[in-house]
């Protein structure tokens, strides 16, 4: 058996410490980044692995591209949309269509044009991936089965 004494000392540093972990988690809340930081793509070819910090940072380890390099349609307060409003699938295109007609008119709009999400994607970063300054060129190195 355990002291009383005991006992109680150990409740009274369990306490104290739950408290002084609540204070701390309470006097630093998280706030979500302007940008999303890192993303996964899910395509046949295996799941894509995107950082926008090593895309958009203008270091030796980052390629400095804008926002506007592959967002392609950005709206006038610079919040860009997800790319799967646009750029869906076949069979939930004409879904999108009163997303489009927010940046295009009627007859700019050829549902069967718009290539899909995962087409978009592989032809927007293949342009830069191909040119082997930008990037590795070798498609494991972004494509994670």
């Amino acid at each position: 058996m355990t002291p009383p004494k005991a006992l109680r000392t150990t409740y009274g540093i369990a306490l104290v410490l739950l408290l002084v972990g609540a204070l701390c988690y309470a006097a630093a809340p998280l706030q979500s980044p302007d940008t999303p930081l890192r993303m996964v793509f899910k395509s046949a070819a295996g799941k894509v692995w995107f950082d926008h910090q090593t895309h958009t940072a203008a270091t030796a380890s980052g390629y400095g591209l804008a926002c506007n390099d592959c967002h392609h349609h950005p709206a006038d307060d610079d919040q860009h949309r997800a790319c799967g409003d646009c750029h869906r699938t076949p069979e939930t295109a004409e879904a999108a269509k009163p997303v489009c007609l927010e940046c295009h008119d009627e007859d700019e709009i050829d549902m069967e044009a718009v290539p899909t999400r995962t087409n978009a994607f592989h032809d927007q970063c293949i342009k830069c991936h191909k040119d082997a300054s930008a990037g590795p060129a070798v498609c494991a190195a972004c494509h994670v089965l």
